[in-house]
C-alpha cells in the first residue's frame, strides 16, 4: 500500500472563527493548486482520497481532487483532526480502505508527523516537522499500528516548482 501524507495549505489566522471553520488563504489555494499540478505531473494516482473535516483541509483535499479529476474519490474523517489517535486511522484504513493501493491523507499538525513517526519507527517522537503543503510517500505492507512503513520520500512546499 502506497500512503501519501499531505498537509493542508496555509489558512486563515484563527480570529474569532473555530479552529474547524479556517479556510485557506488566497495565497494557500494559489500554492496547493502548484502543489497539486506538481503531484500530477509526477504521474502519482489515488484511490481514496481522506481528508479531516476541518474547511481547510476540506479545501486542500478538494484542490487535490480537482487537479487529478477524482473528487468523488474524497471522503471525511474525524480520525485525521489535529489532536485524533493514529491508532484509530490505521483501524479506519484497514477497515473500510483495505483494498485501496494509492491512499492520500490530507490533515493537520501535529497528528500528521506522529502519524509518519509511529508508521516508520514504532514510536511517536521521531522528529519530523511536515510543514504547510509538505507531502510524503510512504509504503507499508500490511499497514499496522507501529513500524511497518518506509519513508520513500518527503518534500516541502517550496520544493515543487512554479
Amino acid at each position: 500500500m502506497e500512503i501519501y501524507i499531505l498537509r493542508h495549505s496555509d489558512a486563515e489566522d484563527i480570529g474569532r472563527k473555530r479552529d474547524a471553520d479556517r479556510s485557506l488563504t488566497e495565497r494557500g489555494i494559489k500554492k496547493m493548486k502548484k502543489i497539486a499540478r506538481a503531484l500530477k505531473d509526477m504521474e502519482l494516482t489515488f484511490d481514496a482520497i481522506l481528508t479531516s473535516p476541518y474547511n481547510r483541509a476540506k479545501e486542500t483535499a478538494e484542490i487535490v481532487g480537482e487537479v487529478f479529476e477524482c473528487t468523488s474519490q474524497i471522503r471525511m474523517t474525524p480520525n485525521l483532526v489535529s489532536d485524533a489517535n493514529p491508532s484509530m486511522l490505521v483501524k479506519e484504513i484497514n477497515g473500510d480502505y483495505a483494498k485501496k493501493k494509492k491512499i492520500l491523507l490530507v490533515g493537520h499538525e501535529p497528528f500528521l508527523s506522529e502519524f509518519i513517526s509511529v508508521l516508520i519507527s514504532g514510536r511517536r517522537d521521531v522528529s519530523i516537522k511536515l510543514r504547510k503543503g509538505g507531502v510524503c510517500k510512504m509504503t507499508a505492507e500490511p499497514l499496522h499500528f507501529g513500524r511497518c512503513a518506509t519513508l520513500e520520500w518527503l518534500m516541502g512546499s517550496a520544493q515543487f516548482p512554479d
